[in-house]
């Protein structure tokens, strides 16, 4: 059986859990009230913006988002209306389809940036010294890193030996 996390690590866990929503809850409100731009379609066009050739494969742009990839699906549909991205089959493997970002798309994001990195400054950064900044970003990248790494079976779930 798991150990039960310390009350320490349930209260830092909360902690960051409300902080996110917090956060995202704000920070969404006012990207899309400023420019129509829902926070989904920026994740995504930024996800875009930041990769080789502007864009990834549908597979691993639903690794890089915080959204399902049911959603991520439904979610491309509409941006593939707007204008803001376009979906193309990888030459070598049919199966793969690629989320492209167009030139309206990239616009919209650059438009929509200054909203989203001042609301960050404002609500988030602010509230941070560098060092801070600096600690926070390192001990969730541990987390981070920890669970990127496949742990393999777990030796308390194995069978036990017959033998």
């Amino acid at each position: 059986m798991a150990s039960k996390p310390q009350d320490r690590t349930l209260a830092a866990w909360r902690s960051l859990l409300e902080a996110h929503a917090v956060l995202l809850d704000r920070l969404s409100r006012e990207l899309e009230a400023e420019t129509g731009l829902p926070v989904g379609f920026y994740d995504v066009l930024l996800h875009l913006n930041e990769a080789p050739q502007r864009r990834l494969p549908m597979h691993e742009l639903a690794h890089r988002v915080l959204i399902s990839k049911s959603g991520l699906t439904r979610l491309v549909d509409r941006m593939v209306a707007e204008g803001y991205l376009e979906r193309e089959p990888a030459e070598d493997d049919r199966r793969v389809v690629y989320a492209c970002l167009t030139a309206s798309g990239r616009d919209r994001l650059v438009g929509a940036a200054p909203v989203h990195l001042r609301g960050i400054a404002e609500h988030f950064g602010r509230h941070l010294s560098d060092a801070e900044a600096d600690t926070l970003r390192e001990l969730l990248g541990r987390v981070i890193v920890a669970g990127t790494r496949d742990p393999g079976p777990d030796p308390r779930l194995a069978p036990a030996d017959p033998s």
